[in-house]
């Protein structure tokens, strides 16, 4: 299950990348328009039958699905409070990237209602509220496994923007902290071989 889906790229990523591995992927939406793009993003890309999407409140998340009733999570929620980080004039956009309809506790709430006992619920979010991430997300039985640091490129002094977050439900205690992703291989240069990978089908990752 995607959370938040927007345009539904990253339901479109995992297809793309696992389909052979994949039942379905659902993605719920709560802006109309950005649901219906969705929907039809996978029809135009051929993924109709294996992804549909819901618009829906995840925060009602309880109506629309069965407790406890997939596998895997993935969430790229809106990053910034309101009134914080660059605003947008594009109501949809500025929805998509500030929490004004929903928070990160809502996200997780909604997280640990879908997922399986000991399912795998993955966040991309901003590394300078990792402690505030780990914190909520302990209150919903959502064990934070596994982390990794994202980088522009290597051998900079720039603080990681973001951080990827691997949680189980139920997982106990234990934290790994993965080698630090890098987007680019050098300033101004090429993909990174870790980024080029990501571009193609069913490569095994070392993490």
């Amino acid at each position: 299950m995607d959370l938040g889906t927007g345009s539904g790229i990253i339901a479109m990523i995992l297809l793309y990348r696992w389909q052979d591995r994949i039942g379905e992927v659902l993605g719920i939406e709560l802006q109309p328009g950005l649901a219906e793009l969705a929907e039809k993003n996978l029809q135009v890309n051929g993924f109709s039958r294996y992804g549909r999407v819901i618009y829906g409140d995840i925060k009602e998340i309880d109506k629309m699905i069965g407790a406890e009733s997939y596998d895997k999570i993935v969430c790229n929620p809106p990053f910034y409070r309101p009134g914080a980080g660059r605003s947008s004039s594009n109501p949809e956009a500025e929805q998509a990237r500030h929490q004004v309809l929903a928070t990160v506790e809502d996200f997780l709430r909604a997280a640990a209602f879908a997922v399986k006992n000991g399912g795998e619920v993955a966040f991309i979010y901003p590394a300078e509220r990792l402690c505030e991430f780990i914190i909520s997300a302990g209150k919903y039985r959502l064990e934070v496994k596994k982390i990794q640091f994202i980088y522009s490129y290597p051998h900079t002094t720039a603080s990681a923007r973001l951080v990827l977050i691997q949680c189980l439900k139920n997982g106990g205690g234990g934290t790994d902290i993965l080698s630090p992703f890098y987007i680019y291989g050098e300033k101004n240069g090429e993909y990174s071989k870790e980024m080029q990978d990501l571009y193609t089908p069913n490569i095994k990752l070392s993490s």
